[in-house]
């Protein structure tokens, strides 16, 4: 068992919000579902709502297991992603490429 903590500060007005039934000291049992905390953002166009998650992700703490916190980061992070050139071998190429751009 492992013990959820999470921490983010959100609002309806920052255009930031997480879903999720987990709530802080909360028991998640080794086989929990992979999906316990959803972050979700929005902005006026793709830079904003880019610069927006990258923020919350830098705010958001889970502690206790495993997150795919860093790929989102290095996905964001991406120059192709954030010019809106990808396709369904981009997170194949990413991985491939060992953080280098």
């Amino acid at each position: 068992m492992t013990t959820f903590e999470r921490t983010v500060r959100t609002s309806a007005r920052t255009g930031v919000r997480v879903d999720s039934a987990a709530y802080a000291d909360a028991v998640i049992p080794p086989y929990y579902d992979s999906m316990i905390a959803k972050l979700i953002v929005k902005g006026r166009d793709r830079a904003e709502a880019i610069g927006r998650m990258k923020r919350a992700l830098e705010m958001f703490v889970i502690e206790g297991i495993k997150t795919s916190i860093p790929l989102h980061r290095r996905i964001l992070a991406d120059p192709d992603f954030a010019a809106g050139k990808f396709d369904t071998h981009f997170i194949e190429r990413l991985l491939r490429s060992n953080g280098k751009h």
